[in-house]
């Protein structure tokens, strides 16, 4: 399972990298060839296209990763007990917010899989699945980052592979 979820994980960080150079790369040949009066308006979309799926898994990775920045004002000075019990609570909220957006996204998707740009005969639902996909990745990962916490909580150690960044794993505190 570990294997699996290890290359699931390259692969997000491929097809996130890979989107982002394609994104550059149309929006410059799109902006060149205006340039010499030249439209291609299916660039255009087509890097919107590209813009949703690595915004989206790209916040999945940072956020796996620990990049995301936290604010730990509050919660640095707390003992360890509570400032775990803390971090438990907020990533239940956030599994909570993370499968109300999986959920909504498949239904809107749903509902817009007819409807089709203008300019390419891809469905807009393309886009809204790369909301659903992200959020499903990001349920597993916080998942992962709700056991550490538990452990944490419990007096673990947490091994060093599984712990992804700060001491709250929040986020990168200011």
């Amino acid at each position: 399972m570990n294997k699996i979820f290890s290359w699931l994980i390259k692969a997000e960080k491929v097809v996130c990298g890979t989107g982002f150079v394609f994104l550059i790369a149309f929006v410059f040949l799109s902006a060149f060839l205006r340039f010499f009066r030249v439209s291609m308006s299916w660039n255009i979309d087509l890097a919107m296209l590209l813009l949703a799926w690595t915004a989206f898994l790209g916040a999945d990775v940072a956020w796996r990763d620990g990049q995301i920045i936290g604010v730990d004002i509050l919660t640095r000075t707390l003992p360890d007990k509570l400032r775990h019990a803390i971090e438990f609570l907020v990533y239940l909220i956030i599994l909570v917010a993370l499968t109300f957006m999986f959920i909504y996204s498949l239904r809107l998707a749903w509902t817009e899989r007819v409807a089709r740009y203008q300019s390419m005969p891809i469905p807009y639902s393309l886009v809204i699945l790369s909301l659903a996909v992200a959020s499903l990745s990001m349920f597993f990962s916080t998942l992962q980052k709700i056991r550490r916490a538990v452990l944490q909580f419990a007096g673990k150690d947490v091994p060093s592979n599984q712990s992804n960044g700060s001491a709250t794993d929040l986020g990168t505190p200011l």
